[in-house]
């Protein structure tokens, strides 16, 4: 089978339910893959040795920074990157997608800096269709020379490109499978809530600009751009509510099932009340110290 000159990175800390997964669906077809790992000490390291892929080590501050150690200190072969975390996948009609797509470079991607695919979220065995949740379209594909990287995503990142984009039809499946346990999946979304409240009140106090322009009718990116803008306007605490409301009711996440109910619940009202607990502390504290 031949490669493509893609240069596969996974960033790595922990997963060794995951990884073994992640790496059977590039390893077939990339030109090159990388693990990026923060300090493993499960068995991590030792499933992606067995597949003979290159590994790199480095201290862990946030996913941004990451990224960015990532792409200016390995040495890559290829311009097009592929930015995975371990609990992604490729899925085959999404290789075989790629596969004609780059069969036809010059006429398809020569003025293309990136590409979007559609993430399909599953969570514990259950895909997550509805809800605004899926097709929700990543910029996953990249040249690693025109990407952007908002160094100041505290909880999460963003791939970003100032040049054209275009959008693929296949998916790339996430399923974290550490997540069938409730109290991981809480835990982890217990740190982001304090994360994701930080970077909401930098906004707030205008110490922080978005690498694009937002703009409703954009590319996926600069929706969502857009969308937080006017989240950010939305009174606390009712804005849960809403958007729980939105996302359960009015666009169908009640056909998810009982999973579907447990992720939209807590990720679309719990999760953004503890946002909104940590930014109201926040704003309280700023106004008592002024």
């Amino acid at each position: 089978m031949s490669r493509l000159p893609i240069s596969v990175i996974i960033l790595t800390y922990n997963e060794e339910v995951n990884i073994g997964d992640c790496l059977r669906s590039v390893i077939d077809w990339a030109g090159e893959v990388f693990v990026v790992d923060s300090g493993s000490t499960d068995g991590t390291l030792s499933i992606a040795a067995e597949y003979n892929v290159q590994i790199a080590a480095h201290p862990f501050e946030t996913h941004a920074r990451q990224w960015i150690w990532a792409l200016h200190n390995i040495d890559l072969r290829y311009e097009w990157v592929l930015g995975l975390d371990a609990d992604q996948r490729v899925t085959p009609e999404l290789r075989e997608e790629l596969r004609q797509l780059f069969s036809t470079y010059h006429d398809t991607l020569s003025n293309i800096d990136g590409l979007y695919v559609k993430r399909r979220q599953i969570f514990r065995g259950s895909w997550i269709r509805h809800g605004g949740y899926y097709p929700k379209y990543l910029l996953k594909f990249f040249r690693h020379h025109q990407v952007i990287i908002d160094e100041q995503d505290l909880m999460d990142h963003h791939f970003y490109v100032s040049g054209k984009t275009a959008q693929l039809q296949h998916d790339i499946l996430e399923d974290n499978r550490k997540e069938q346990s409730i109290a991981f999946w809480t835990e982890k979304h217990n740190r982001y809530a304090v994360l994701h409240a930080k970077e909401e009140l930098k906004r707030r106090c205008s110490q922080h600009t978005w690498p694009l322009r937002a703009a409703l009718f954009g590319t996926p990116d600069q929706q969502v751009i857009w969308l937080k803008q006017r989240w950010d306007h939305l009174p606390l605490y009712v804005r849960p509510f809403i958007y729980f409301f939105l996302r359960y009711f009015i666009l169908l996440g009640f056909l998810d099932g009982k999973q579907g109910f447990i992720f939209h619940f807590l990720q679309g009202f719990w999760y953004r009340l503890l946002v909104d607990i940590h930014l109201d502390d926040a704003l309280q504290q700023s106004r008592t110290s002024n």
